[in-house]
């Protein structure tokens, strides 16, 4: 987390619930079975983002800074450590969905162990302690909003793998029509800008130090490119041609037979049957939108699609500098929108210390950055700065993308 005001205990107190209260809410409609299954090695079940979360307010600050503090289970902090090393040995990332036990009551009941000994604790500490510790339960606070998508993300990569095809949320109902406007460019002159966090509010250390940088004379797409859009890409024959992609992009396409974004179903599926093209989602499958953002697309399909058009992907400090700009729409909310920038550590940055230092720096090679934030981010969780990043052929969160071009009209 960047250097900030930390606000009041009393703030914190109540953030701490609404954000408790709104990761419980993401999988009440999930049954104990959906909860304890893993798709792949890079989602995790639901019942493990709840006790993960509740781990790193017991580890990261309980342990750390409460005298007297009593684990619910000593056990846990091997079962639910992610990644960090400083904190022990922990239970390997593939192998989460092998976690029956313990059961989700059981988890829930941890929950509320943890929750009641932080409301406890943040009443309580003295002032150097909690001097000390509520830069924690804030970043706490923004790490389990993380999770509170992921619990999303990762439930729809376990229902994909489900013949059945379950719905997670029922559909909120029906959605206005609206074709899509045609794309406006946005010219932005040669400039030099200043870069990442200017120390208002909260962020990650990724997002600093503040920096500046040279930006050549380009413009930027006014919105999100659309499914229909990228239709027209696949009826162009754009998963069929290697020239549009980049090698190690068309290597990963043919290796896993993509032919479409992840959870778009082909008329001729015989997954669901019917005469257009479907899209598996939260709310099950539904009609393609062609109005609506594409999402669950790879760097490589990102890239592929910007080249049939002409265009390229933003960089992210293009992105950035487009954040709040008069006419550029659908920055967040939408969709994760890819850039061609590598996720790399801007100068002068320094992790944090302690534990917590392992949070973003050690993740700073062979990764892409996305900026904005999807329909799955929480609110309030999203800023013109926010770096979330991935390896580029990673396909099941809500990615999408915006097309930028060189030069000016």
């Amino acid at each position: 987390m960047a250097v900030s005001p930390i606000p009041s205990r009393a703030e914190l107190a109540q953030r701490f619930a609404q954000v408790r209260a709104e990761t419980l809410a993401r999988t009440a409609t999930l049954t104990p079975e959906d909860q304890g299954v893993q798709a792949m090695p890079d989602a995790s079940p639901a019942k493990w983002h709840l006790a993960h979360t509740t781990w790193f307010f017991e580890a990261v600050v309980l342990a750390a800074h409460a005298p007297g503090y009593t684990p619910f289970d000593a056990r846990f902090f091997r079962l639910f450590n992610s990644y960090y090393e400083s904190l022990g040995p922990r239970h390997p990332r593939p192998q989460r969905g092998l976690l029956t036990r313990p059961g989700l009551e059981q988890v829930h009941a941890y929950r509320r162990h943890v929750d009641a000994a932080l409301r406890r604790f943040i009443e309580g500490a003295d002032a150097d302690t909690w001097s000390a510790a509520a830069p924690l339960v804030q970043l706490g606070l923004h790490h389990e909003q993380q999770h509170q998508e992921l619990i999303v993300t990762d439930i729809l990569a376990a229902f994909w793998c489900n013949p059945l095809l379950p719905v997670y949320q029922p559909v909120p109902g029906p959605r206005p029509a609206a074709g899509p406007t045609a794309l406006r460019w946005i010219e932005r002159p040669e400039a030099v800008a200043e870069i990442g966090h200017a120390g208002s509010g909260f962020a990650f250390d990724n997002e600093t130090p503040r920096h500046r940088v040279l930006l050549a004379a380009h413009r930027i797409a006014d919105r999100l490119v659309t499914c229909g859009e990228y239709l027209q890409f696949i009826e162009d024959g754009g998963y069929r041609r290697p020239a549009l992609w980049l090698s190690d992009g068309w290597a990963a396409a043919q290796d896993a037979g993509w032919t479409a974004p992840r959870y778009w179903i082909a008329p001729d599926d015989s997954r669901a049957p019917a005469a257009h093209w479907q899209v598996f989602g939260q709310h099950g499958v539904q009609p393609l939108d062609p109005a609506a953002p594409v999402v669950h697309l790879s760097l490589y399909e990102a890239a592929a699609y910007a080249h049939w058009a002409g265009a390229r992907l933003p960089t992210e400090f293009e992105w950035e500098l487009a954040f709040g700009v008069d006419g550029v729409r659908q920055m967040t909310g939408h969709a994760w929108q890819w850039t061609r920038s590598s996720y790399d550590p801007y100068p002068g940055f320094r992790p944090l210390a302690g534990a917590v230092g392992e949070y973003n720096g050690k993740f700073m090679v062979g990764q892409l950055v996305l900026r904005g934030g999807s329909i799955a981010t929480p609110a309030g969780h999203a800023r013109a700065t926010y770096r979330n990043f991935f390896q580029p052929a990673a396909r099941w969160q809500f990615s999408g993308l915006r097309l930028a071009r060189d030069g000016t009209c």
